[in-house]
């Protein structure tokens, strides 16, 4: 096969990268895992011959996820919504009314979470070494625990595209030959710089999409290796299990890439499951995902009339539909969580401008596609309505597990919320993010002015980015102005200390002082000041000082 011709399809302002080929009846698109490059996929023999198998029986569409390949290239989050809007505008742009999604790895998670919010878009959906979790947990034990995600980070930063990245391991059936591996290192470095691969990874890390796998009705075939030690076995059965009427077909190997080890049954098992699939243009689906956000208004009667038209308002900005709307209470339904929280928290700064009080309340659930909403959402109503606080967003777990990627805080609460069936849900409040008074730790004086000037514009630099857990080395340097060289060098004549051991040790002085006050937790403190996980601070903050953040608080 020759490398189809590259397109751009736009999803809001960013462009992504996509490509079609294939002379087969019915559309596929494939959405490909961590890091990918649409055009060097053709540089892999072993990829293109799947490719061509593929395109045989489908028109299949490839792209690249935002921040990585040939798409644009971003400095933050994409938020699950934007993900799914990448796929929208793709199918747009080549034609695609419904497809059959084929994702791989994470790209399987969001192919998931686009087939329960999107059915009457979706044909099947089709997941090879798929992940619901990506953190370990005492109800999902296969998933890496934060150490291990830790050293990933670490293997990134250090040796990103390089033969320590073990790259092996994805492909042990391919780790003698020489130029297939050349060729897999080569496609992660061209596929994403190492700042993005961070980024990705730390997303990834952040993935949960237990909650919603009752809600994927499409037809659904799931392939996992028995032996992959990426994903293992035991996660495949898990989301079987939890996917209503979904197939797992468990292949001998241990090969995560799809396209290297025995690929033949790979395409037999695609082929046999796209060819009993009926496909429909009228909508199938009775039942789909919503996210909801209802709201409790108390407001004086001569403010009611704005404040409705306030509410109407902001729903339409963030594209969201008003269903219910009464003097003191409305719902709106959204496309994604993340739109439903960025409206609440702009809704209830309003609102409060006007003198009045709003409670909020935002959950995602399976409901009837013709019928009312409101009658399947009544429990969820009269929580908001009869336990929030003002001006306060409550979140239920599965929609806090969705919110990848939001720049919002999120706080755990004591409620629990009881659904219709019985079962326990926690809650959380979500607030926006406030600036932070930036704190100077105490650095000896010297007496060069020049050093002295140079390294207060250091550690202010580091205070603007006390929080985010993605500032770097390389931040540092663009924003003050040096080079890598240039500041190891001067850092280590003033401090003694390398510019990541700078950094880390202003975040846990920040950190021992925000312990002091006991107004948030040491997870939360974590987060606060730019570790991924509170493990890891834990282990920094003993290191640093030689006692542990719960000891010290004690």
């Amino acid at each position: 096969m020759t490398k189809p011709k590259t397109a751009y399809a736009k999803s809001g302002d960013v462009n992504i990268a996509y490509q079609v080929f294939g002379s087969g009846p019915v559309d596929l698109v494939y959405i490909p895992g961590w890091v990918s490059n649409i055009d060097l996929m053709w540089s892999c023999p072993e990829l293109v011959s799947f490719f061509e198998e593929l395109g045989k029986f489908a028109r299949v569409i490839l792209f690249d996820k935002r921040g990585t390949g040939l798409s644009d290239r971003v400095v933050e989050f994409a938020t699950l919504e934007e993900r799914m809007e990448d796929i929208t505008a793709v199918m747009d742009a080549a034609g695609s009314e419904k497809a059959i999604l084929f994702g791989h790895s994470e790209g399987g998670s969001v192919s998931a979470l686009f087939s329960a919010t999107y059915p009457d878009r979706v044909i099947s959906l089709i997941a090879f070494g798929i992940f619901a979790k990506r953190r370990y947990a005492d109800d999902y034990p296969w998933a890496p625990t934060d150490q291990e995600r830790q050293e990933v980070y670490d293997m990134i930063e250090n040796n990103w595209g390089s033969g320590a990245m073990n790259l092996e391991s994805l492909a042990p059936s391919k780790a003698k030959d020489k130029v297939f591996m050349e060729w897999l290192a080569n496609y992660f470095r061209s596929g994403a710089s190492p700042r993005a691969a961070m980024i990705l990874t730390k997303m990834n890390t952040q993935v949960d999409i237990v909650n919603i796998l009752g809600s994927i009705k499409v037809p659904t075939l799931l392939l996992q290796r028995v032996g992959d030690i990426d994903v293992k076995i035991e996660e495949g059965r898990f989301i079987a299990d939890r996917i209503p009427d979904s197939r797992l077909v468990e292949l001998e190997g241990d090969d995560h890439l799809f396209w290297a080890g025995n690929t033949f049954e790979v395409l037999e098992e695609i082929k046999s499951f796209v060819d009993s699939i009926k496909v429909t243009s009228e909508p199938v689906y009775e039942r789909k995902l919503y996210t909801f956000m209802v709201g409790h208004l108390k407001a004086a009667e001569a403010y009611q009339y704005s404040v409705r038209n306030l509410v109407k308002k902001l729903a339409n900005t963030y594209k969201g539909n008003l269903v219910i709307d009464t003097k003191n209470s409305f719902t709106i339904t959204f496309e994604g969580p993340s739109k439903a929280v960025h409206c609440s928290t702009e809704l209830v700064e309003a609102v409060q401008s006007f003198n009045a009080h709003i409670s909020i309340g935002i959950d995602i659930r399976e409901c009837s596609v013709v019928d009312c909403i409101c009658e399947e959402t009544e429990d969820f109503v009269a929580l908001v309505a009869n336990q929030a606080t003002p001006n306060q967003i409550i979140l239920t777990e599965t929609v806090k597990n969705l919110l990848i990627g939001v720049n919002i805080n999120i706080t755990p609460q004591k409620a629990v919320f009881k659904t219709d069936l019985g079962t326990s849900m926690l809650l959380y409040t979500a607030s926006k993010k406030q600036k932070r008074e930036k704190i100077v730790p105490h650095i000896p004086k010297v007496k060069d002015p020049y050093k002295d000037s140079f390294l207060q514009r250091v550690i202010q630099n580091i205070n603007n980015h006390l929080s985010n857990d993605f500032y770097g080395v390389t931040i540092l340097c663009r924003e003050i102005g040096v080079s890598e060289r240039q500041l190891q060098r001067k850092l280590k004549a003033i401090t003694n200390k390398s510019p990541n051991q700078l950094i880390s040790s202003i975040r846990l002085h920040k950190a021992k002082e925000l312990l002091m006050s006991k107004q948030s937790t040491i997870a939360e403190i974590a987060f606060q000041t730019g570790f991924s996980s509170p493990s890891y601070f834990s282990k920094c903050f003993k290191k640093e000082f030689e006692i542990s953040p719960s000891d010290f608080i004690n």
